[in-house]
């Protein structure tokens, strides 16, 4: 039987490194991408590829296709993972950065795409998975472009999905709640450096303590939770149109569902209101290791690689 062939990217770490370990255990051939290839070592050692690739580079990406076009013929399954998230209050943030994060997490995701999608039209065959998050369901305050980017992903494969059944092609999109990467620390870390001195400064000192307990909490999975769940999409016969994971973010998509607005407001302004002492502590800002530990640019590069 001939071996599938698989692209996953923003492979270098997290999610993406075991979504492609993973697909090597089940006997794809893989191609993990990132901007440094030098990180996906874990992947060579296990047999896979390394190919660099930035998402926001056409060059970049038309020339990793093209290598894995002259090397295997096809791609079968096309993983988009490369993303990150910067959080802020929207009269924070600049909209160069606002840009940034769509080039990343939604024209970045488009455009590897397109090339791809010749080849699995013709053969009549492919699986492409967009890695979403539960955030493209729900929302949170000082994540609007963040939550814009992931709602602009739900939207496009649910759009891609019909338009491409007609040609033997399947559209995946993962959600993923709270996981242990380097995303959380990274979002944090932006929130703080954006809105952590400005009249907003309370709500993203709170966000940052929502955040930190959501990675500790027993309902946060480890990356390979989603790995796994990948892997069981894209070898499924007929695989969901979505997939919550873990078992928690299923929770918090399902209450989103059947919440009210107004209901499921109120609950996250509970979720994520200052303490007396977030509100104290604002009002006499000073500089916070969060904000300092990396800067959103650094962690940009990360995150997209």
């Amino acid at each position: 039987m001939e071996r599938r062939v698989a692209l996953v990217t923003g492979a270098s770490s997290g999610i993406g490194e075991q979504t492609a370990l993973e697909l090597l255990r089940r006997g794809f051939i893989v191609y993990g991408a990132a901007r440094r290839a030098a990180r996906m070592s874990a992947i060579v050692d296990a047999g896979g590829h390394a190919i660099a690739m930035d998402v926001t580079d056409d060059t970049s990406v038309r020339a990793a296709v093209d290598r894995i076009l002259a090397e295997q013929g096809r791609i079968d399954v096309l993983v988009n993972n490369a993303g990150y998230g910067s959080y802020g209050a929207l009269e924070d943030v600049p909209i160069d950065e606002a840009r940034r994060q769509f080039e990343v997490n939604v024209f970045g995701l488009a455009g590897i795409t397109q090339l791809v999608l010749p080849g699995m039209r013709e053969r009549r065959s492919g699986t492409i998975v967009n890695i979403s998050s539960i955030g493209g369901r729900i929302y949170e305050p000082l994540g609007a472009w963040y939550h814009a980017t992931k709602f602009a992903v739900e939207g496009l494969s649910d759009s891609l999905r019909v338009e491409l059944e007609p040609h033997g092609v399947r559209v995946v999109v993962i959600q993923p709640g709270a996981i242990r990467t380097e995303w959380n620390g990274i979002s944090r870390r932006s929130a703080m450096e954006r809105s952590g001195t400005t009249a907003y400064a309370a709500q993203a000192r709170a966000l940052v303590r929502t955040l930190e307990a959501a990675d500790e909490s027993a309902g946060a999975g480890e990356p390979h939770v989603v790995a796994a769940t990948i892997a069981n999409a894209v070898t499924a016969r007929r695989p969901r149109t979505r997939y919550a994971t873990p078992v928690s973010a299923k929770f918090i998509v399902g209450l989103r569902r059947v919440l009210p607005d107004r209901v499921f407001d109120l609950l996250i302004r509970r979720i994520f209101a200052p303490t007396k002492a977030e509100f104290a502590e604002s009002a006499n800002p000073r500089v916070d290791e969060a904000s300092t530990t990396a800067s959103p640019v650094a962690g940009r590069e990360r995150a997209a690689a």
